[in-house]
């Protein structure tokens, strides 16, 4: 299969044979990577792009046209956007506020007075109505990397999945959990 054109290997993957993705991947990796890493200034981020790059090939059944261009310039562009929107994503969790962040906030003392107990003990019954909300699956992602402490990686070997659709699942029960965390906090304000 070493001697296949790239077109022939993206047929081949979208036929799920899994040794077209590896030759993809002998061939482009390293592209792909210095794409990445000067595009998020980031190797652990730039190394995650490449997954998802590859995870996206595999599982979306990419089509690459090759009447519109060079086989390299599509992987690009492809590479491209998936380093917008981990960055992306990367900016908005830098710019949320932990709840352990919270409690000790300057002006919140974090003694059992009444007022602070009940105020904690609010925002447990808003995380545990919202945590309803998730799929089961988010729900073990969520108790496993916060509540156990397992790494992303440990989790995926257990599930016997890939990182990325993990992190994926990560990404998408925070998402929920925000929303509908925020429209928790308006009612009570509002």
């Amino acid at each position: 299969m070493s001697n296949r054109s790239d077109e022939e290997l993206m047929r081949h993957i979208r036929e799920g044979r899994k040794e077209a993705l590896e030759q993809l991947y002998d061939r482009y990796a390293r592209l792909v990577y210095s794409f990445a890493v000067r595009f998020s200034g980031d190797e652990a981020l730039a190394r995650e792009i490449v997954q998802l790059v590859y995870t996206r090939l595999w599982s979306t059944k990419a089509q690459y046209d090759p009447g519109i261009g060079a086989f390299t310039s599509w992987l690009i562009t492809v590479t491209r956007n998936i380093s917008i929107d981990v960055l992306r994503r990367e900016r908005r969790h830098q710019n949320k506020v932990s709840i352990d962040e919270l409690d000790d906030a300057p002006g919140r003392s974090a003694s059992n007075d009444p007022e602070t107990m009940l105020l904690r003990n609010d925002r447990q019954k808003a995380i545990a109505t919202a945590s309803r909300r998730l799929s089961e699956p988010q729900q073990r992602v969520i108790e496993l990397l916060y509540w156990k402490g397992y790494t992303l990686q440990e989790i995926a070997q257990m599930n016997e999945e890939p990182v990325g659709t993990v992190k994926s699942r990560l990404h998408q029960a925070l998402k929920t959990l925000r929303r509908h965390l925020q429209g928790s906090r308006e009612e009570l304000q509002g």
